[in-house]
């Protein structure tokens, strides 16, 4: 802050303040409650995006008449500068409020807009800043000082001074609330507003935040127009409450404060280590925070508005979840602390906000300013680890990596440590996104500067010239953008040709009707990348799954594949993915995964038609599409593909995996040919097979009928062996040609086999049978397709895993589960998109699949 109490240097500085549009203002009174107040401090700012008090001006006017003249005339009558206050009505009083023009009461907007709209308890400034703009640490007292005594306190200055910082942030959340989007063009179109210009003529970024950093990766179009004319920043996917994310920080701030200052909670942590559970320590720490704080806060709320019920339900169901995760944190420090020291070693208490220069590539610096959410300690890593809150799933985790990345690398610098990340998502379930100082320093160093340099450039373009802004690289993103027609108006000119840049070959693959020119760009934008790395690569070609884009790379003489083998995270930022590219050596190139935006689904009907063959036809089930579109199928009679192990987690798309591989055996094999055995216990995987013809015995759905089922096919293996002996046959192929009579194929198709294993002695009986199955069934023409969304080393033994040749990983929870089902160090599965994308191991070669969509299965019509 500036604290002027010269006449001459406040004049000469209200003088400067009259080129600017807009100004924020407040006044601090001198003996308010009596009948003879006194103005004592003037407070101006003139910058709309400041978050602490540095660029806040603060005229000490205390018995100084002529210095509130000067300011009347050369501010507050001047209908060229709006002036902004929160509750006009009380300083006009003392800032000539009959002639002053053209003057915005905060305080008016938020009346109209409303306390249920905005979730707010109240329409304070202070709460506002709280509750609407989530800034901490609020002075809610120092106001009440006696500000006609000289010299002023520290505090008390500091005080003024953030009450013109809160005044423009509320004004401007309110504006966007309000929807006068029109406004919010007026009053930041002026460039020298916050964008002060160098001598060449150039925009200057004068100091930049995480935030639109973030912004920048997810849509550089709405980075352009929030830093030019404000406005809405935050892409809110659908069926999500507006609103619930300042309630949440509110409170997760509110429950930090209060675990490091109440005593009990140090009494939740006196049992040893050994003697705490997780579940047992969140729920006393959640119960403490219920009583203490959020029962009174709901209270309130709901008194003043029963309609946030439902909101205050979800940011209770969200703090439940972050709770649990901290009691996980504390029991792991509890180890390394006594009870009392625990809680304030764990959480790191201290100014949130942070400044950090950046040096860009082109040698310039570039000033970032900042405020994380929280900040802990993990005393078994010896790591720092900054945590910013999310309410809900980011919609570009890449984004959120950069944001992530730039705070952690600003309190490194600040406090000379390995700094550690984490994203927190709360709703509907906790998901936690972690981030290690190594990865994050080289998102910081090697992404972050050229992407600043980006930015420069983006925000020095004017309509009418070539090369404005690029496009999001999601389009998914534009129907949820807070600005989207904004942004379809202020771009809607057609870009001129641009030259394409040089070098890159254009052979192209494409297996759909996508256009050529984005296929390239994609191409273009990963060669542009992986040179600011300093890696060299040749653009071979694009080829087009349904769910990713592959782009096929030949790197230079001397270049390691590894090391393009380690840069699937800064991909991922540089390139604002969704997911992780995945990257893998194949024969003369390199290919890198790329999700598509424009997702596509493989449907069923489309490649395989109802056509009953003959009995000795090979039984083949359908695994999915492969990059030429073509469909990939495996023999259930080789020896390699007999049996498989199908793995992948919630949403994964296990289960119309293993419809459509069921679908494309009943379509191709009558029931006399082929047999089909179910075990589904969840009840809802196979609702639609429940009364066909194929089915060997009704649909198993618990642990016992189960164990009688494998059972039962052990005993028909070793009927069917004994058969074969009599007629000098060694498989079932050969005894169906020689023989009048044909014995079917049986298929058992068993989901969710993880919900058998925890049952010690129905353990032991499904292994063995599946052991016996395993081993000898394929010659007697029976084969198990054997599923679990928990592929771990305790339900999968080695035992079951050596029994079952083929492969299936769809997105796996972890890279674990990912080996667990592969084999080997296959890590791959961790990255896959979901819904389908699946990995399908063929000997030694893995091949990237979309599975089958079924729609509308019709087992009468089959």
């Amino acid at each position: 802050m500036q604290y002027l109490t010269i006449v001459d240097e406040i004049k000469e500085q209200i003088d400067q303040l009259t080129s600017f549009s807009i100004l924020w203002l407040d006044t601090e009174i001198a003996d308010w409650s009596t009948s003879h107040p006194r103005i004592s401090l003037i407070q101006v700012s003139s910058q709309y995006n400041s978050i602490n008090s540095a660029d806040a001006y603060i005229f000490d006017v205390l018995e100084q008449p002529d210095l509130v003249s000067y300011f009347i005339h050369r501010i507050m009558i001047n209908p060229a500068i709006e002036k902004v206050f929160h509750n006009a009505s009380f300083d006009l009083r003392y800032l000539s409020k009959s002639s002053a023009q053209n003057v915005t009461c905060t305080l008016k907007i938020a009346q109209k807009i409303g306390k249920k709209t905005l979730t707010v308890s109240n329409l304070k400034l202070k709460t506002l800043a709280v509750e609407l703009c989530q800034f901490r640490n609020v002075d809610q007292e120092e106001g009440m000082s006696d500000w006609g005594k000289r010299p002023l306190t520290q505090k008390q200055l500091q005080y003024a001074a953030m009450d013109t910082v809160y005044l423009a942030a509320v004004h401007r959340q309110l504006l966007e609330f309000s929807g006068q989007l029109h406004i919010c063009e007026s009053i930041y179109s002026d460039k020298m507003l916050a964008n002060p210009q160098t001598s060449t003529g150039e925009l200057k970024l004068d100091k930049l935040t995480p935030t639109k950093v973030r912004v920048a990766f997810e849509c550089p179009r709405l980075f352009y127009l929030s830093h030019h004319f404000g406005g809405n920043t935050l892409f809110i996917p659908a069926n999500n409450s507006f609103g619930i994310g300042r309630t949440f920080h509110f409170l997760a701030n509110e429950f930090i404060k209060l675990a490091l200052n109440e005593p009990l909670f140090i009494n939740i942590f006196h049992p040893a280590v050994s003697q705490l559970k997780s579940e047992q320590v969140a729920a006393a720490m959640q119960k403490l925070f219920y009583e203490r704080k959020f029962l009174i806060y709901l209270e309130k709320q709901i008194e003043k508005d029963v309609n946030l019920a439902q909101l205050l339900f979800q940011a209770w169901q969200a703090l439940q979840g972050l709770i649990r995760r901290f009691a996980d944190l504390l029991i792991i420090n509890r180890a390394y602390c006594d009870a009392q020291s625990l809680i304030k070693n764990t959480f790191i208490e201290e100014e949130y906000k942070l400044e950090y220069d950046l040096s860009l590539p082109d040698g310039r610096t570039q000033k970032v300013m900042g405020e994380y959410d929280c900040l802990v300690f993990n005393c078994e890593s010896k790591r720092l680890c900054v945590i910013e809150f999310k309410t809900y799933l980011p919609v570009d985790p890449s984004a959120q990596l950069a944001q992530v990345a730039i705070y952690s690398s600003m309190l490194s610098q600040q406090k000379k440590v390995a700094v550690d990340a984490a994203v927190y998502c709360v709703l509907p379930n906790f998901k936690e996104y972690q981030y290690s100082w190594e990865q994050l320093e080289s998102t910081v160093h090697q992404l972050i500067p050229y992407k600043l340099q980006q930015m420069q450039e983006w925000l020095n373009w004017e309509p009418g010239n070539i090369n404005p802004p690029p496009v999001t690289t999601q389009p998914d993103l534009c129907q949820i953008c807070p600005q989207q027609q904004k942004c379809q108006t202020f771009f809607a000119l057609p870009e001129p040709e641009q030259n394409s840049k040089p070098n890159l070959k254009t052979e192209y693959l494409v297996n759909d009707n996508q256009a050529v020119e984005t296929v390239q760009r994609i191409g273009e934008d990963l060669v542009t990348t992986l040179l600011s790395f300093g890696i060299g690569v040749d653009f071979l070609e694009v080829a087009l799954a349904p769910s990713f884009i592959r782009v096929k790379l030949k790197p230079h003489p001397g270049v390691k594949v590894n090391t393009l083998l380690k840069l699937s995270a800064d991909l991922q930022v540089q390139l604002s993915l969704l997911n992780p590219p995945m990257i893998a050596p194949q024969t003369g190139y390199v290919s890198v995964d790329l999700p598509r935006s424009d997702r596509q689904v493989a449907k069923f009907e489309d490649y395989l038609k109802s056509q009953i063959l003959p009995a000795n036809s090979p039984v083949k089930i359908a695994l999915g599409v492969n990059l030429e579109g073509k469909l990939i199928e495996a023999d259930l009679s080789d020896p390699n593909t007999c049996h498989f192990l199908v793995g992948g987690t919630t949403g994964s798309g296990k289960s119309e995996f293993l419809r459509s591989l069921l679908l494309s055996l009943l379509v191709r094999h009558s029931p006399q040919h082929l047999q089909i055995v179910l075990v589904d216990p969840k009840r809802v995987t196979f609702p639609e097979f429940e009364r066909m013809k194929w089915l060997y015995s009704p649909i198993v759905k618990d642990g016992d009928t189960a164990i009688a089922l494998m059972e039962s096919l052990v005993t028909e293996m070793e009927n069917r062996y004994q058969v074969f002996e009599k007629v000098g046959c060694n498989d079932l192929g050969s005894f169906n040609q020689g023989s009048r009579t044909t014995l079917p194929r049986i298929v058992c198709i068993f989901d969710e086999y993880a919900d058998f294993m925890a049952e010690k002695e129905l353990r032991k009986a499904l292994e063995l049978s599946i052991k016996r199955l395993g081993a000898k069934a394929r010659a007697a023409g029976i084969h198990l397709i054997i599923a679990t969304q928990r592929p771990e080393a305790t339900v999968l033994t080695p035992l079951i895993r050596s029994n079952l040749p083929g492969r299936v990983a769809l997105k796996t929870a972890s890279e674990a589960d990912s080996m667990i089902i592969l084999g080997g160090k296959q890590t791959a599965a961790g990255y896959l998109l979901g819904k389908g994308d699946l990995l399908y191991l063929d000997g030694a070669s893995i091949h990237r699949l979309q599975s089958l969509f079924t729609t509308n299965i019709q087992i009468k019509n089959i």
